[in-house]
């Protein structure tokens, strides 16, 4: 049976929220803006979800901006705040791609970005971000943990140094909800950006969280829906999976935080037998889940492919960048050459993983690293 290890690029969904899907999907079809009962019925299953989406993270209800995704929610926050006269946003050099393309795209309106740089396990550094920030910065952008390498960010301390300058903060933390404890008002940010298929929820809906002292500019005008923020009919089923999901994460949390740290640190321990592989953040505080490895001398998409083959699925990065042909900018970032970036395979595991999935793909990494090097000595004999 296939082994699924690439639980950062998205989750299984959990049967539970499908249950919770199916009326909104096979019978029940209200508009939520509606005045009639069916629209009325939808309107407080959004209500309801979007109750448990603020509790996920310790939110007010008000603040939860339901969206079409975590991209969307990290655009939102990015050209939500920089319209009109074009100032300075900084974030960090290791963003997603989710915040990187409206940072760019913001560049060529005028916005001065700057990046800001990482040190060697892959966290911001702050006294460089002390150095950038200035009276002119509008908003600092920086993740709660790298979908990469699972590095920790310092984002209450960036949330603090920016607020003294007085710029806004935003915080994409799509990785972390079920992983690790979330809590919006405890970060101190202005804005969060979450996505339902990274715990377990649906795909193609996220949420943006919003302190009410904002006043964002919409990407989507028309209708009013989601306090003028985001216009259309909204993803009921999807908004209502996302809700559950996001209950269940908040109750499991704790629990699936030991499993998955448990089945990190034996793959981890494991690798001690591979010379040729390293960890990379491995002294960082990072996701419990996730394991971003270096293989020596080999392409990463090679093992990766070599893998899938062996029916075990891993990447290599980023999905977002997984046919870019790019070395990871993470790991480029950190101060890696590009052969050693080349070199990177992510393993992230699920709830749904267990020992022997671990066992197994280390098994599979003994078999395919031996054979290669068994064929490197007689091409070169």
């Amino acid at each position: 049976m296939p082994i699924y290890l690439d639980h950062n690029a998205t989750t299984p969904l959990d049967p539970r929220v499908l249950q919770a899907m199916l009326p909104w999907l096979e019978g029940t079809h209200g508009n939520p803006s509606s005045v009639h009962q069916f629209g009325r019925a939808a309107h407080a299953a959004i209500e309801t979800a979007r109750r448990q989406v603020a509790a996920l993270v310790n939110a007010e209800t008000a603040q939860v901006i339901f969206t079409g995704g975590g991209t969307e929610a990290d655009n939102l926050a990015l050209k939500g705040v920089c319209r009109g006269k074009p100032g300075s946003l900084l974030v960090s050099a290791i963003e997603h791609a989710a915040v990187q393309g409206p940072a760019d795209a913001l560049a060529k309106l005028g916005w001065q970005v700057q990046h800001i740089v990482v040190d060697a396990h892959g966290c911001l550094r702050l006294d460089a971000l002390d150095r950038a920030l200035g009276d002119e910065v509008r908003l600092v952008s920086v993740m709660f943990a790298n979908n990469e390498t699972g590095a920790i960010q310092p984002v209450a301390d960036v949330a603090a140094r920016a607020h003294a300058r007085g710029a806004l903060v935003h915080c994409d933390a799509i990785q972390a909800p079920g992983r690790v404890p979330l809590d919006f008002a405890a970060l101190g940010v202005d804005l969060l950006s979450l996505s339902a298929h990274k715990l377990n929820g649906p795909r193609g809906v996220g949420a943006l969280i919003v302190s009410r002292h904002l006043q964002l500019a919409p990407l989507v005008e028309g209708g009013g829906q989601e306090h003028g923020l985001r216009g259309g009919t909204e993803n009921l089923a999807g908004i209502v999976g996302f809700g559950c999901a996001a209950a269940l994460a908040r109750e499991e949390q704790p629990a699936r935080a030991v499993q998955l740290r448990a089945l990190r640190d034996r793959f981890e321990s494991g690798l001690h037998a591979f010379p040729d592989i390293r960890v990379f953040a491995a002294d960082a505080e990072r996701l419990p889940n996730t394991s971003q490895i270096g293989v020596e001398g080999f392409d990463g998409e090679a093992v990766v492919m070599e893998l899938d083959r062996r029916g075990i699925a891993v990447s290599s990065g980023s999905a977002c960048h997984s046919a870019s042909g790019r070395p990871s900018h993470v790991l480029l970032a950190m101060g890696l050459d590009e052969a050693t970036a080349r070199s990177a395979v992510r393993v992230s595991f699920g709830r749904e993983n267990t020992e022997a999935d671990v066992d197994a793909i280390l098994a599979a990494l003994r078999q395919i690293l031996k054979s290669w090097r068994e064929h490197a000595r007689a091409v070169a004999w």
